[in-house]
């Protein structure tokens, strides 16, 4: 098959195995890329090789950028402790333990198993945000688990160039380290000031369709460019979209922010679901110039580094919980978390393409790099898999599924914001004015008592009466020609929005869950 057939092919099964995900209530990364594995089996399966100077920037870039632009600048000040001890001391206490693993075990050099430990370090943004997505978590877990992802990819990376160039060079010369020593804050200032410019260009595009394709187009610019610099891309992309973020929700019309949420929404989903299938179908191209005699080794290897990484995270963030417990430095003026929700945090592990692309990225004569490529796809897997689909039971059996503090907060936003609407037309008076106070008056009753509001429960279900009839005398018009085609979307759109807003809030958001 062509590529582009193959693309097709790959796509129809995704759907299909999104269904299945969806009615097994398991997350669909880790199906995708088990099913991934099964087809590279196959001997008709398609041969698809990922580069990985091209896998990073397409698919990871999207997935950063759209992670931190969601994620408040508030919440890296608040969770910062945290946040250190899994982006950097678990990143560097997994390093070196896989480090040790394979210099006594499997003979590798030391910055040959250090550039391993590098590999296998780091969990991935994509697989997080997209398992997490599907799965029903205490909020401070998962705002401490998406702010790791923005970040523990960059202190993992410059620990692999800093391997990879000693085990080239056999040493770690001045203008190397110089690099990487100005890699971090020259990504983080350079993302800062791309940022502000492009907050000064944007508003010169709302409302058309080149803003949403800039949006995409700026992301893969930004990585590529840090990239040339010698800066870390990562971080870079963590500031840019937080830049933009800052003063996006009051500068950008809404109707560019909606559809640009759609365009996102969808790119990035897309992106995610070729990306795990793709890494799956790799597997052929891992195994297939190995003998059975070292594909044995190398397995057995490679479910040591499994262990270590899966053991070395949990035995880490329960060490952690107790220092935090225990000593005020390690937490800061947050609460202690429970134990529990050490345990969670600590089995959200789930690694993904970074890990796979970096081990693709070692040059052919690194020593060992069949061995490491293929311990780089064994943990991917079995995080994915083990650790993906165990994930919701996880949160069950520790009783952590409940999100009412989401709730209690929706409901004060939602009051104050009704009680300061209310305020602006106090003195109005007409049939417009009593109609937008009945329902901002509906709205706060609602959101000041737990107890459904029958107030606002009735002026939903007439609005979305009254405009479902309209929708039906709409295709009535149309169906008799009374109304013509431009005329029946722009009301179409119409009824859509109102509809939407009528709703709850589950209702308008569309999840792969």
């Amino acid at each position: 098959m062509s590529f582009f057939e193959s693309m097709v092919a790959l796509l129809s099964v995704a759907i299909l195995l999104l269904q299945l995900a969806r009615r097994t209530k398991a997350p669909y990364p880790a199906m995708l890329a088990a099913t991934g594995v099964v087809l590279a089996l196959l001997p008709q399966a398609p041969r698809i090789h990922l580069d990985p100077h091209t896998a990073l920037p397409l698919f990871i870039a999207p997935v950063l950028v759209d992670a931190a632009f969601d994620f408040p600048l508030t919440a890296l000040r608040r969770y910062w402790r945290p946040l250190v001890a899994l982006v950097v001391v678990a990143v560097l206490l997994t390093a070196a333990a896989v480090t040790a693993a394979g210099v006594c075990l499997a003979g590798l050099p030391f910055w040959a198993a250090l550039a391993l430990g590098a590999i296998v370090a780091p969990p991935d943004a994509a697989a997080a945000t997209a398992v997490l997505s599907q799965v029903s978590m205490p909020r401070r877990s998962v705002t401490v688990l998406k702010g790791e992802s923005l970040l523990n990819d960059a202190s993992a990376l410059l620990l692999f160039s800093v391997a990879t160039s000693a085990q080239t060079h056999g040493a770690v010369d001045g203008v190397l380290a110089l690099k990487i020593a100005l890699a971090v804050p020259g990504g983080i200032v350079f993302g800062i000031v791309v940022g502000r410019l492009f907050r000064w260009f944007t508003p010169h595009l709302h409302g058309t369709l080149g803003g949403n394709l800039l949006d995409l187009v700026s992301t893969l610019a930004v990585w590529l460019i840090a990239e040339r610099l010698g800066l870390s891309p990562i971080l870079c992309l963590v500031a840019f979209a937080m830049t933009i973020a800052r003063t996006a929700s009051l500068s950008t019309p809404p109707r560019s922010r909606i559809h640009s949420y759609a365009v996102w929404d969808t790119a990035v989903f897309l992106l995610n679901v070729l990306a795990f299938l793709l890494m799956g179908l790799q597997a052929r191209t891992i195994v297939a110039d190995m003998s059975a005699a070292r594909l044995e080794q190398a397995a057995w290897f490679s479910a040591v580094v499994v262990a270590c990484v899966i053991t070395i995270r949990m035995a880490w963030l329960l060490t952690y919980n107790r220092l935090a417990a225990r000593y005020r430095f390690f937490r800061g003026s947050l609460e202690p978390a429970p134990f529990k929700q050490g345990v969670l945090i600590g089995w959200c592990g789930m690694r993904g393409l970074v890990t796979l692309a970096t081990a693709f990225a070692l040059p052919a004569a690194f020593p060992q790099r069949d061995l490491i490529v293929l311990c780089a796809f064994a943990v991917v897997l079995a995080t994915l898999v083990v650790q993906g689909l165990s994930l919701a039971p996880l949160v069950k059996l520790l009783g952590l599924n409940d999100q009412s503090d989401l709730s209690v907060e929706l409901a004060s936003t939602r009051a104050a914001m009704a009680s300061a609407a209310l305020e602006t037309f106090a003195q109005e008076t007409g049939p417009a004015a009593e109609h937008w106070r009945f329902a901002l008056q509906a709205r706060e009753t609602a959101a000041n008592f737990e107890a459904p509001c029958v107030k606002l429960a009735q002026w939903r279900a007439l609005g979305l009466k009254t405009t479902r009839r309209q929708r039906t005398r709409l295709d009535e018009l149309c169906l008799a020609q009374a109304v013509g085609p431009d005329a029946f979307l722009i009301i179409q759109e119409e009824l859509d929005f109102t509809e939407v807003a009528l709703g709850n809030d589950r209702e308008r958001h569309i999840e792969e869950n």
